[in-house]
């Protein structure tokens, strides 16, 4: 378990917040968005840009920018005929970045995640209990 200096177990978290924080991770919940969002996070890009790189179609990454969209992940500003995407919550950006920079890119994770030795020896087991 980490420790956190600081925080104070009684200053209980909201109702509101934790729906606000679950509807966030919801949104990241894809790989499809979570790749977008990544890829954001480097730099405004176009939905065509967007679409090959993931691998999708330009169609069907609208409709995730869209829901990005409505969710305050991301803004998109018109520069001709294009729509330019961009991360709109620092924050959520801060949080991608993290997540990518803990996981390797054969998808494991350090063995000690307070230590950066920078070798991965353990395989990241999405859904399973951390020990």
């Amino acid at each position: 378990m980490v420790e956190r200096t600081g925080a104070d177990p009684r200053n209980a978290l909201t109702p509101a917040q934790l729906q606000a924080a679950a509807a966030t991770f919801d949104m990241l919940s894809t790989p499809t968005r979570l790749h977008l969002m990544w890829l954001l996070c480097h730099g405004e890009r176009d939905v065509g840009w967007l679409a090959a790189e993931v691998d999708a179609s330009v169609a069907a990454v609208s409709q995730h920018l869209a829901k990005l969209r409505l969710a305050g992940l991301v803004t998109a500003r018109r520069q001709g005929r294009h729509q330019i995407y961009r991360v709109d919550d620092p924050h959520v950006a801060l949080l991608v970045e993290s997540v990518f920079d803990h996981i390797g890119p054969d998808g494991s994770a350090p063995a000690d995640p307070g230590r950066r030795s920078g070798r991965l020896t353990r395989p990241l087991r999405l859904g399973a209990r951390s020990r």
